[in-house]
């Protein structure tokens, strides 16, 4: 079985590499180095201080080593606003800042957001396990993992097809338009034909790693609960609510809404490929800059979630002791004093920045697309961006981002 899916969850998987490279970035708000757009740089107009809106421009103009073909972003700091977008370095063309892009595992978001509605309503116990709410599905291989585990990220299930051969570059274009059920994966991974059966990577509670999978079991779980499909719950109890008109879960759909943001990869020959319209799987969403920080604004403020799930966004997962678990691999999550252990609660993921704010967040990847959505809590500080790749590598989110990262929140920002 080859599709995306594979490739989605290794992306998702450098998001926290995106972070890492922005923990650096202090007070530096100028480029590096001098750069020429493919197109003039489409933004609102000029605010003055305190955002730096000519290192916001520089931030985003693509440049050499980039592995990226546009990127667009929008920031708020201290009540002031700005928006804007790169040229296409492979059209010349203007991207318009209200492009609508993939957003990948910021879907993830939108997923957690509907269990804990469904939470509140007392219609699933987070702390009740897998094993209970569908019977069968987890091979007996696997201890009991809970709904909150599945969240956290502290499951200890396998990865998407894990063990499964990797696509080459030109076998990832070619089948971008597949499209598999949640049923689909979750047997492709869990009882794989051909290959060994992939056991647990830990036991469930004792550590995170970014899984990808257990969102896919996530997704399954919230259709049986609720019978309906995902899409019709996300969109009727957020999409609809928040008026997010330009935010959709394309559930196979491969159209992306005009205007967008193209996204690129090369094929063996060298050409590229905008492989805007896609596959994937139910969960996989489409959205723009505006309307991730209309949702963002809404989560932090009440509007989704009753107080005592709202506090679920920002309680990272300890142990008896109360200490941070630890994060599998060691390195990936958190800086500082904190390094090496859990930074992802339910639904997010935290980042201090240099001054000590905490922003919470999350980033996602799909093929040819890197975006991510992070906010203070008191949502002073906030910051949408997206990047049109034209590699399979992972340049463009952490050059970008931490560029983004220096202009919108550094000393001088």
């Amino acid at each position: 079985m080859s599709s995306s899916t594979p490739r989605t969850t290794r992306w998702s998987a450098l998001a926290l590499s995106v972070l890492a490279v922005t923990a650096t970035v202090g007070g530096a708000t100028g480029p590096a180095h001098a750069a020429s757009p493919a197109g003039p740089p489409a933004s609102a107009p000029a605010v003055r201080a305190p955002l730096d809106t000519r290192a916001l421009r520089e931030a985003i103009t693509i440049r050499p080593g980039d592995q990226a073909a546009g990127a667009m972003a929008r920031v708020h700091r201290s009540g002031h606003e700005w928006s804007g977008a790169s040229g296409d370095t492979h059209t010349g063309k203007r991207i318009s800042d209200r492009a609508h892009f993939r957003i990948g595992s910021i879907s993830k978001t939108f997923e957690a957001v509907v269990l804990l509605q469904l939470s509140a309503e007392g219609r699933v116990d987070l702390d009740g396990t897998v094993q209970h709410y569908l019977p069968g599905l987890l091979p007996d291989t696997f201890q009991p993992v809970t709904v909150r585990q599945l969240l956290d990220h502290t499951s200890g299930l396998p990865s998407d097809f894990e063990g499964a051969p990797a696509p080459t570059g030109d076998e990832q274009i070619a089948t971008r338009f597949d499209y598999f059920t949640f049923d689909q994966v979750i047997q492709g991974t869990l009882r794989p034909k051909g290959r060994a059966w992939p056991g647990p990577h830990f036991a469930p509670g004792t550590q995170q790693e970014y899984n990808s999978f257990g969102y896919r079991v996530a997704g399954k779980l919230i259709e049986h609960l609720t019978g309906h499909s995902l899409k019709r719950e996300i969109t009727d109890r957020v999409l609809t609510p928040l008026r997010m008109r330009h935010t959709s879960v394309p559930a196979g759909n491969a159209t992306l809404p005009r205007p967008y943001l193209p996204g690129y990869l090369p094929t063996s020959k060298g050409e590229f490929v905008d492989v805007n319209e896609q596959g994937g799987n139910p969960s996989q969403m489409i959205s723009t800059t505006a309307d991730l920080d209309r949702f963002m604004t809404a989560l932090f403020t009440g509007r989704l979630l009753r107080p005592a799930q709202t506090a679920e966004l920002r309680a990272l997962p300890r142990d008896a002791d109360g200490k941070l678990l630890p994060y599998a691999n060691g390195s990936n999550c958190n800086t500082g004093p904190d390094k090496g252990s859990a930074c992802f609660s339910v639904a997010l993921m935290s980042f201090p920045l240099p001054d000590g704010t905490l922003l919470w967040g999350k980033t996602g990847h799909d093929p040819g697309y890197a975006s991510g959505v992070f906010a203070s809590a008191d949502l002073s500080r906030r910051a949408v961006y997206a990047v049109g790749t034209d590699s399979f590598g992972d340049g463009a989110a952490p050059r970008i981002s931490g560029r983004l990262a220096a202009a919108a929140f550094g000393s001088n920002g």
